[in-house]
């Protein structure tokens, strides 16, 4: 439905919420990060003209830099202000962008999936269904951790796929955090029984499932399948590897090697590599470690503090019942979380792996592009507000093709290599940025450059060694005087420009009383809706040190002054708030997940043409049911799937008052799920 002007009109969902979640969700999910001050209290400013002098000097490229326009061969040249990319001059927009022929979905609160005209969704699998050999039906009322141990964990976050043969599959699905009011009736917060929290280790981790696609109905069915199928848990063991495998920061009571940890937590999104495995990374870690506010050291607090640790108890009790998550009785095992993780689903007896090389923050998660040279590039964000966005370049080329011979090999390459932070620079004077408008140049715009801060055991940074580096990467980075961001998630490479896109989510905080005002790269103050960064490598080599960048989207309601939509006419483009994790179809497209609506909708997956005259034309494709998060997109020529995180979950609701029912409707208790997109007889978006 719209309005007679083309509008999508906006039906409010009332929250108390400043970012439109439901409170319940922030306290399970990230320990109600946003309630608490950002742990980055280091004084490096925004770099204007200062940097701007210093890049000069350096021959980079001048500030305004233009984006080339990938694919048509042209080259990164200076320029005293950025052109627009096509779409942005006024061309014909009648046509829809290829992939993209669909109507756009209008904002709901419904409990259900709501698709685009002509799309049909069904569940591929939820909460507490089968994984494992031998696992038992899910009954809601009688849960254990041996049978969660076999089933499919808890609010599922990022989906990849690893293709067996025609139309089967191995589906990877992170299971980020637990909800515990929402997976035990009776629950008593204060004082959850140890089987209780037993079962929340359990489904925590990573579900491998062996998935086929029915030919004739569209839908992706679940396979019990003895070979491939597997659970990752809190109690799994994992391999630490890179240059601070083996560190003194690493080392405890129980792994006195720094070697081996078990489990992995709060996974939030991830990629596929080009070599057939998965990257997954760990992101609020800090909220499952309790009695940070009994540590005395000076240096040890503040790096405790730094990552978001400060208090006493914690919100799930993990502590009571492991002494591991007691920082004040195991001061290092917190430093043995906050990676990112590779598992190889082919190969089902490996252990998956902590890479030390890339860095220790809260990881979203990690993208690879294959660079000219056959190195490969991990593209990285730490979800926090202020935080930063990172690159990986690996010191050993890709080999090609799968066999044993060369996926031992690549499997090595996130082992050894340099972790660069960005810093990013505008292009327009300090008194057009916060004014709720482009800057006179018409665009968001500037040049950044990759600042080093380690490779092997060398450190760039002065006062750090490379192991502090790695472990206390959020550290090294405030003191090259990296550019805060407003919570950098997912970044993505565009597999058909070779640009890169970064979600920033949002950040309430930008503006206040001592806190860093609006930038060109973060132009708003107060951001609740977020925005996407767009940019490409010099002369296109994703190993390059130097970048020109732009914003793609400034997210929020159309009507408002202080969006942007890459230039496109606002009156026809869907609201959209809070970009989270991003995906590409074979188009080029930029497909974006929505976390935390700020609008008053429910949470949606939108599509945007990145190029040619239906730039910045957003669409909204599906909205998710009531309460929950779209998450972990996949978008395939015959299929999309999402993963639909926390339904239900609304303030005053839990499962003794269900206020949703999802997916199997009635008085079914709300369960998290991914969920299957497709169009009967076509392709996705034609």
């Amino acid at each position: 439905m719209s309005t007679t002007d083309g509008r999508i009109p906006l039906p409010l969902l009332p929250s108390t919420h400043p970012l439109g979640r439901a409170a319940v969700t922030c306290e399970y999910r990230c320990g109600s990060a946003c309630s608490h001050e950002a742990p980055n209290t280091s004084d490096n400013a925004y770099f204007g003209d200062v940097v701007r002098s210093i890049v000069s000097r350096r021959g980079m490229l001048r500030a305004g830099a233009v984006l080339a326009v990938a694919g048509a061969g042209a080259a990164v040249v200076g320029g005293s202000a950025a052109a627009a990319p096509a779409g942005e001059q006024g061309q014909d927009r009648r046509r829809p962008a290829r992939g993209l022929d669909f109507a756009p979905v209008a904002p709901n609160t419904e409990d259900r999936i709501v698709t685009a005209e002509g799309y049909e969704s069904a569940v591929v699998i939820k909460w507490g269904d089968p994984v494992l050999p031998g696992a038992p039906a899910f009954d809601f009322d009688k849960q254990t951790a041996a049978a969660q141990a076999k089933q499919f964990g808890f609010n599922n976050d990022f989906c990849g796929l690893v293709p067996l043969t025609h139309d089967r599959y191995l589906m990877v699905s992170n299971h980020e955090y637990t909800s515990e009011s929402f997976m035990f009736k009776g629950f008593d917060a204060a004082n959850p029984t140890e089987e209780q929290v037993r079962i929340g280790w359990a489904a925590h981790g990573l579900s491998v499932v062996a998935v086929e696609r029915d030919g004739r109905s569209g839908k992706l069915l679940p396979k019990i399948d003895r070979r491939y199928n597997r659970r990752i848990t809190m109690t799994s063991e994992f391999e630490v590897d890179g240059p601070a495998a083996g560190s003194a920061l690493l080392r405890t009571k129980a792994d006195p090697s720094g070697r081996k940890v078990l489990g992995t937590m709060n996974n939030c999104a991830g990629g596929v590599t080009p070599w057939g495995t998965i990257l997954s990374g760990e992101e609020n870690f800090n909220q499952y470690f309790a009695n940070a506010n009994q540590v005395t050291d000076p240096v040890a607090k503040a790096r405790l503090a730094r990552y978001g640790l400060s208090g006493g108890a914690t919100t799930r009790k993990w502590e009571r019942f492991d002494e591991r998550f007691d920082v004040a009785k195991e001061p290092n095992e917190v430093n043995r979380f906050g990676w990112v993780v590779e598992l190889d689903p082919l190969e089902p007896d490996s252990a998956p792996v902590k890479h030390t090389a890339l860095g220790r923050f809260k990881h979203e998660g990690a993208n690879i592009q294959v660079a000219r040279d056959g190195r490969v590039v991990a593209y990285l964000g730490d979800d926090e507000r202020f935080d930063y966005i990172y690159k990986f370049v690996s010191t050993q080329r890709m080999r090609p093709g799968q066999s044993r011979w060369a996926r031992a090999h690549n499997k090595k390459l996130l082992s050894e290599g340099t972790l660069y932070v960005a810093r990013f620079t505008g292009d327009s004077p300090a008194s057009e940025i916060g004014s709720q408008t482009p800057p006179s140049d018409g665009a968001f715009d500037g040049t950044g450059e990759w600042i080093p801060l380690a490779s092997g055991d060398k450190s760039y940074v002065d006062g750090f060694t490379a192991e502090e580096v790695y472990v206390f990467t959020r550290l090294a980075a405030d003191k090259v005087g990296a550019t805060k961001m407003d919570r950098p998630e997912d970044v993505q490479p565009n597999p058909v420009t070779g640009r890169v896109y970064a979600a920033l989510t949002n950040n309430t905080d930008r503006g206040k009383p001592g806190k860093e005002g609006p930038t060109e790269i973060n132009p708003r103050n107060g951001n609740r809706h977020g925005h996407v960064l767009e940019w490409e490598e010099k002369g296109g080599d994703h190993t390059a040190l130097t970048f020109s960048w732009r914003l793609l989207l400034v997210c929020g309601d159309p009507a408002a002054t202080d969006t942007y939509f890459g230039g496109y006419d606002k009156s026809q483009v869907s609201p959209i708030s809070c970009p989270d994790n991003l995906a590409f179809d074979r188009h080029g497209n930029l497909w974006i997940s929505t976390d935390g609506n700020a609008l008053g909708s429910n949470d949606g997956l939108f599509a945007v043409a990145t190029q040619g005259p239906e730039r910045g034309h957003v669409k909204q494709f599906l909205t998710v049911p009531i309460g929950a998060e779209t998450c972990g997109p996949v978008i395939e020529d015959k299929f999309v799937l999402v993963s639909v995180q926390h339904p239900g979950e609304l303030d005053g609701a839990s499962a003794d008052n269900p206020m949703a029912h999802w997916p199997e409707g009635g008085s079914a208790q709300p369960r998290p799920a991914v969920a299957v997109i497709w169009k009967p007889g076509r392709k996705i978006g034609e």
